[in-house]
Parts: structure tokens; sequence; C-alpha cells
């Protein structure tokens, strides 16, 4: 897959700052999801997908590249309607249809309704993307506080099991499970102690549950990326850290998030039949 544009370096991105929670359409220079030079294969034809914080940087991207690959999807969001809104018109346009639910993957009711919502729609459920995250960077471990630990929990693993019990009545043979890590879960990050803690967490989730599984034939793994162009760096990150951005890994630049949507569809489809508990590094050449 290439660009329609020569991919944005770090030494072109400003610093600057969003708030919380940070809107894709807000951002400069805008991240690209699109996928416009992605040529599916029908590789999740008559599936059905649910994906997590799906309005905005990799998840929509991950809706999108699963409706090229021919599969119907359900995102799920907590805030932005209007980015949601245009994840939805994206999907929709690669004629697919698309199922959007607003709710809080903190609470199992939601979760629960979510998977409801899908399974009423579509009549099945075959892929579940764990995908929502919160983070917010402190330069100090005594500068987090109790309420955002809790809420950092609450949504990257906490969400991530709600989700996963939800769905698994649903999921048969063959069906599958991808959450999203990061590559700060296996290397850390100075100002991102809790959420990398929780991502840390989320890969040790995805083994464990994929030998659970395994006997079912649903295939749990995780994409873990590397610095990429998402809301939630303007939204979460000082300025300092924003301004030139993905600059310490091999390839000079962040991913942007159409770059890590085809690792979601090989986890996905059957071209990942014999990958379960892997945790696949999208990094850009970020290794410690």
């Amino acid at each position: 897959m290439k660009s329609k544009e020569p991919r944005l370096k770090a030494k072109d991105i400003e610093g600057q700052q969003l708030p919380y929670p940070a809107k894709q359409s807000d951002m400069h220079p805008a991240p690209d999801s699109d996928l416009s030079n992605y040529t599916g294969a029908r590789k999740l034809t008559k599936k059905i997908a649910l994906i997590t914080g799906a309005d905005s940087g990799i998840g929509r991207a991950v809706a999108i590249a699963f409706a090229k690959e021919g599969a119907d999807v359900a995102i799920v969001y907590n805030e932005n309607d209007t980015d949601a809104a245009e994840t939805k018109r994206m999907v929709e346009k690669e004629g697919q249809l698309c199922e959007v639910i607003k709710a809080d993957v903190r609470k199992p009711a939601d979760c629960q309704r979510a998977v409801k919502k899908t399974v009423d729609t579509y009549g099945k459920l075959n892929i579940l993307v764990n995908n929502a995250a919160f983070q917010m960077a402190q330069e100090k471990l005594e500068d987090i506080t109790e309420a955002q630990l809790r809420r950092t929990f609450e949504t990257n693993i906490f969400g991530y099991f709600f989700m996963a019990q939800a769905a698994l009545p649903h999921l048969t043979d063959g069906d599958a499970i991808v959450n999203t890590g990061s590559i700060v879960g296996i290397v850390g990050h100075p100002i991102l102690v809790d959420y990398t803690a929780s991502k840390a967490a989320i890969h040790a989730f995805t083994k464990s549950l994929a030998i659970q599984l395994g006997p079912r034939n649903i295939r749990v793994n995780c994409v873990a990326p590397g610095p990429v162009w998402t809301p939630n760096i303007p939204g979460t990150m000082p300025e300092n850290e924003v301004k030139n951005f993905g600059h310490e890994v091999a390839l000079e630049r962040p991913g942007q998030p159409e770059e890590l949507a085809p690792a979601y569809v090989l986890l996905a489809s059957s071209d990942g039949s014999f990958m379960t508990g892997s945790i696949v590094e999208v990094t850009g050449g970020k290794l410690g």
C-alpha cells in the first residue's frame, strides 16, 4: 500500500495541543486514515466486526480496511459524535454497512449492549477488535491521580475484558479477537507510566486468552503500534513531545493510522489462521 503523497516526517510536525478528547478533524496535519490506495481482496466477506474506539485514528482505519475486505462493521465510541459520523460515512462509501454505537467500555452493561446491538442488527458477530484507549501524560508518578489511574485501567484493560466477555457467547470456530497493545507496553515510556502498565496487561491478557480459547479455534492476537499520528497525541501529550513526534524510530516519522490497518486484517482473516497469542509490532523501527 502506497500513500497518495509522501509520508509525513517527524520534522514536519509542529508542537500543538488540543483539548481532550481531541477530534481527528481538528488535527494539523490530518492523519491519513482513508486507505485510498489499499485494494481489498474480499478476505472478510460476510464477516461481522465490532470495533471499539473506531471514531478516529487506528480504529477508523481498521473499520475502513475491514469494509474494503467485505465486512460489515459496528463501531463503538464514547464522545466524538462528529468523528464517529465520518467513520460511518467512509465505511458506507466502501459499500458496507456501519452500525454506530455510543458506549463507555468501562461499563459492563454498555459492552453487553454494544454486542447485543451488533448481533440484533447483523445476526452474528465474527470479529472483536478491542481498540478503545485512554492515556494522559504526566511527568512524575506522583502526578497520576487515583482518578486517572482508574480511568486508564478501566478503559484499557477492564474494557477489553468486558467486551470479550460480552462477545464470546457469539464467537465460534474460526472467529477472532484482535487487541490493540503498544510498543510502550514492551519498552516503557517515562511520562506514560500508567498507560504503559495497562498496555503490558493487554499483552498478557492476549496470550492467556489465546491459550484458553485455542481448543475452540477462536484466535486472540494483539497489534502493538509504535508512534502513530492519532488524536491521542495532541490531545494528551505536552507540546514539546508532540513536536517532531516519531523522530526516534528508524523511519524517522510517525506511522499513519492506515499503515496499521493491514495488520488487523491479517489477524482477523484466514491469512492469520495459524496465529494466536501473537504480539505483532508495527513500530517503524522503534525497538527500545
